[in-house]
């Protein structure tokens, strides 16, 4: 019995190693064709939603969907007895867009101004600053009302 112990341990090493190698090899494989999936790893739009237009067909909805929700509220509160809310009141102050404060501001003017300076490394055109800030803003807050330039 103990011949076969000694051997059963030496091939245990050769199975670990091997398993290993395969492994190594497997993943390394892997990597080298699946190069062209990192490359376009996050240009998916709905990776880059904040990106994206908004179209007006999405704030209707996600107006629609807000005044529900308010509606249902208000049914909760009128059987608890409580006074009840004015939806469209509510639904208005719940979308716009809130002022930022000036730290907030300068904050956005310093991410602006570096993303300048590394379009001017690269050759292209600066970012008009005052537009930029007030698109991440609206960007930050999710808030934004549909475009009025174009038909809808």
């Amino acid at each position: 019995m103990r011949d076969t112990d000694g051997v059963v341990e030496s091939a245990f090493l050769f199975v670990v190693l091997g398993v290993c190698a395969v492994g190594v090899l497997g993943a390394l494989i892997a990597v080298a064709t699946s190069r062209r999936d990192w490359a376009r790893y996050g240009s998916d739009r709905l990776v880059l939603d904040s990106e994206a237009p908004r179209a007006p067909a999405a704030f209707r909805q996600r107006d629609e969907e807000v005044r529900q929700m308010l509606e249902a509220r208000n049914a909760r509160r009128r059987r608890r007895g409580e006074p009840e809310l004015d939806v469209e009141a509510e639904l208005a102050r719940l979308t716009t867009v809130p002022e930022a404060d000036d730290e907030l501001r300068e904050e956005i003017r310093q991410l602006v101004l570096a993303r300048n300076h590394r379009r001017a490394r690269k050759g292209l055109e600066p970012l008009d600053v005052e537009a930029e800030i007030e698109r991440e803003l609206v960007d930050l807050s999710g808030l934004a009302s549909p475009p009025t330039h174009g038909a809808a």
